[in-house]
């Protein structure tokens, strides 16, 4: 039996384990293929946002903020995670402008720096954007980061603290009795006895667990992100959003982009795979083309559409304990923004787990907040 048994070794999972077994806390983790596998695997580097974020995240973004660049020395990494490069979100129409300007106040009250900039300092930044750009919002402590590499050291820094992290074991069920989890029973009929507290955070697979008790307007969907070609000219310095097009730019290693945004591809629930569909990846080329010239007609090296992420109906996770089980939280519905707030997030989830009493950044992330 173990104090904390946590379903799921994505980045939450990893990193829960190890605020757990940090303050000593006997932690189990079970990942049904490998760490890092599902939402938090993929090509390239996560943006670590603030600029267009749903406002109830903003606090959690401005801790994350501070957090980020002394990551890698939290978890004992000789290399930082972390690049501040900065973040544009692009604006094209004229009457994004004074929406524009009340996000700008709303991201600085949360402690999230913002600055509506003209096309003519937005060129200034990046100057291979289209002149079509007549402003942006610009938040200098944006940027992104490895997330193989973060959810691999904090699964690392986990087990140097002392948690057990069993790899190939998939959760089939949860065990209940007298309002509480007593245990997780795997695909193999193995009985995973829970101690203190249970955490759900297997992303998709929550849902499954969890439905028989809870109803959630939750579902799952897979992201594509295409990798170009090295692009010739001045390389791109910021990540880059946009105010009226579904689109998210990022440079890479040798001077590709990666190309990402939201739109969808097409997921195999059986072989559990994923596949870049051709009408998204040329609508998603051509508004990057459209605000960087340089990507019209340019080569597409990496398509991927591999991993399988979940989303609520308001664009923000649910985070609750889970209704007749009081020692079980579950969080899912991460709708592909979770990576940013991770690190203040998870370590949020794990005092919560730990002493019981949950932080009131976490209030607005509760379920309640679907009920009539």
């Amino acid at each position: 039996m173990a104090e904390f048994v946590i379903v799921g070794g994505g980045v939450y999972g990893a990193a829960v384990a190890y605020w757990l077994a940090d303050q000593g806390g006997d932690v189990h983790l079970l990942e049904a293929r490998n760490i890092g596998n599902g939402a938090s695997a993929g090509p390239g580097r996560r943006g670590t946002r603030a600029n267009g974020r749903d406002i109830r995240e903003l606090p959690l973004m401005r801790l994350s903020h501070q957090m980020w660049p002394h990551l890698h020395e939290v978890l004992g990494h000789d290399m930082s995670f972390f690049e501040r490069s900065g973040g544009l979100r692009l604006i094209e129409r004229e009457h994004d402008l004074e929406p524009a300007k009340a996000r700008a106040m709303m991201q600085n009250r949360f402690g999230a720096e913002t600055h509506l900039i003209d096309g003519g300092a937005v060129r200034e930044l990046e100057p291979s954007l289209s002149k079509k750009i007549i402003a942006a919002l610009h938040c200098p402590n944006d940027g992104a980061s490895d997330h193989t590499a973060v959810t691999n050291a904090f699964a690392d820094a986990a087990r140097r603290a002392g948690a057990v992290i069993s790899e190939d074991t998939r959760a089939a069920s949860i065990e209940f009795s007298g309002g509480l989890a007593e245990a997780v029973i795997t695909d193999g009929g193995e009985r995973i006895a829970v101690g203190e507290r249970l955490f759900i955070l297997a992303n998709a697979g929550v849902e499954a667990l969890v439905g028989e008790r809870v109803a959630l307007p939750l579902w799952s969907r897979t992201f594509q992100v295409m990798v170009t070609s090295p692009v010739a000219g001045p390389k791109l310095g910021h990540l880059i959003g946009h105010a009226s097009r579904t689109l998210a730019l990022k440079a890479e290693d040798g001077g590709r982009i990666m190309i990402s945004g939201g739109l969808p591809g097409f997921w195999d629930a059986r072989a559990e795979r994923g596949t870049a569909l051709p009408a998204s990846m040329s609508a998603n080329l051509a508004d990057a083309a459209a605000v960087m010239p340089a990507l019209d007609g340019i080569d597409i090296e990496l398509a991927d559409a591999d991993h399988l992420e979940s989303s609520t109906i308001d664009g923000i996770p649910v985070i609750d304990t889970l209704p007749g089980a009081e020692n079980t939280l579950y969080a899912a519905g991460w709708c592909g923004h979770g990576w940013a707030i991770a690190p203040a997030l998870s370590q949020m989830m794990a005092d919560w787990g730990r002493s019981g009493e949950l932080d009131p950044h976490l209030k607005p992330f509760a379920q309640a907040r679907f009920a009539p």
